[in-house]
């Protein structure tokens, strides 16, 4: 059995992004070894790389221009998520998508986002399935993975219809319950618990607000900059970026970045997490004097920066009327109107759930991992990566940022061979405390 198990390949499930990179480090690190060990990558749709395809409308935001741990959201180790995060710095990130993928990225300068200069998120999908094959991996797609299981010296990947193959060693990246049409459907987070690994409770992320009844549904299609802000605790999370007024409520950068907030308030069934707006980029006190100084009618104040229908709207919220004019308006009319601009309470009651979600909260935690090598602690032989683990970061490439860096390092670390063997019952690999 162990002379086989020298022969049996790597396994890696799911190809999304940090299976893509996993696939194709352990087939480079073994390639480099001189192992001649096999690296098969399975994958459940018929071409792999759905969320890659769908993001950033089509141009796939690989990496953000800036990568900052302090951005990310975990119920884990914060300084496990740093070591895992920075492991593969972002200069060396864009290095490896301009020079071995051959794919140049431009900067989008209002957002901070680095898009491949072809706008064809296609094109990173496909640059990075040639490169793993280039490499040495083999893939198997619309190949559905059911069970995992360990053996003496190995693990048994059951797939749909009754087949199985044997692995030296497997990588879980199925990602996790986010936008489930791409093939996420928590597969594999069942596997890591029944496995033993402690699973941290999952929730949409990055995920659209609905609000019933819809106070502002005629604004549906009300585009702006804003900022958001949310009390933790006795902390404020800020964020600043697009919001868009929906038919079923709000959007954009802003509002998905803080949704998790919502979202957990909700499940933890206390009062509903408070959200405020400050529509533009002025301050109270900025505004106040605005009113004072400018001339004309309140309308006319708020239209030179906002859109006019929203201005109206919230002129209405103050109880103010819009052809009011500024010069008899009076003081608590104008704190009314400071207050709407620049503390506006966002009314919201739900949200769109991992249909629309980005990515998901929770997930394996990060203590159970080997930051070095993304290998199981609790399993040894087990590798996992992606939005699988228990951590998300915001909208702008953040989260590719993750999953490029967790898939590497599992495939780097799946390509080391040890002494010990190679399955997972190996002599002297027994469980590990996190």
């Amino acid at each position: 059995m162990r002379r086989d198990a020298d022969h049996l390949p790597v396994v890696v499930i799911g190809a999304g992004a940090a299976g893509f990179l996993a696939a194709l480090f352990a087939a480079r690190g073994m390639r480099a070894a001189g192992t001649g060990r096999p690296v098969l990558l399975l994958e459940r749709t018929h071409e792999g790389g759905r969320k890659i395809l769908m993001s950033g409308g089509g141009r796939c935001n690989v990496l953000p221009s800036e990568l900052d741990p302090r951005r990310f959201v975990t119920a884990s180790s914060p300084n496990t998520l740093k070591k895992l995060l920075l492991s593969w710095p972002l200069r060396e990130q864009r290095r490896f998508f301009e020079e071995e993928l051959g794919l140049p990225l431009a900067l989008e300068e209002e957002t901070g986002k680095l898009f491949p200069v072809s706008d064809r998120a296609r094109d990173v999908r496909d640059r990075l399935r040639d490169l793993a094959l280039r490499e040495g991996a083999e893939m198997r797609f619309d190949c559905l993975v059911t069970a995992l299981e360990p053996t003496v010296d190995s693990w048994r990947v059951g797939l749909a219809g009754g087949g199985e193959i044997h692995a030296a060693r497997v990588a879980l990246a199925t990602g996790g319950l986010s936008v489930p049409a791409t093939g996420s459907d928590g597969t594999g987070l069942d596997i890591a618990r029944r496995l033993g690994h402690t699973i941290h409770d999952t929730y949409p992320a990055l995920t659209p607000l609905t609000a019933k009844p819809h106070r502002y549904a005629p604004l549906a299609g009300v585009s702006l900059p804003v900022t958001l802000e949310a009390p933790v605790g006795r902390r404020v999370f800020v964020t600043r970026g697009g919001f868009l007024v929906t038919h079923k409520g709000y959007s954009g950068p802003a509002v998905l970045n803080v949704s998790h907030l919502a979202v957990l308030s909700r499940r933890a069934g206390g009062p509903p997490q408070p959200i405020h707006v400050r529509w533009t980029s002025l301050d109270a006190e900025s505004w106040d004097r605005e009113l004072r100084a400018a001339e004309g009618t309140v309308l006319g104040a708020l239209r030179g920066r906002l859109p006019a229908r929203l201005a109206e709207a919230l002129l209405e919220d103050a109880a103010v009327g819009a052809a009011t004019p500024l010069a008899q308006l009076r003081r608590e009319d104008r704190r009314r109107i400071v207050d709407a601009l620049t503390r506006h309470p966002l009314p919201w009651t739900g949200d769109e759930g991992y249909v629309k979600a980005e990515v998901t909260g929770g997930g394996v935690a990060l203590e159970e991992i080997d930051p070095r090598t993304l290998e199981s602690r609790v399993r040894p032989g087990l590798f996992l990566c992606g939005e699988i683990l228990d951590a998300f970061g915001p909208i702008g490439g953040y989260n590719f940022a993750w999953a490029w860096a967790t898939g590497r390092a599992a495939g780097l670390g799946m390509a080391a061979e040890r002494a010990s063997g190679a399955g997972p019952e190996a002599p002297g690999r027994g469980r590990l405390e996190g």
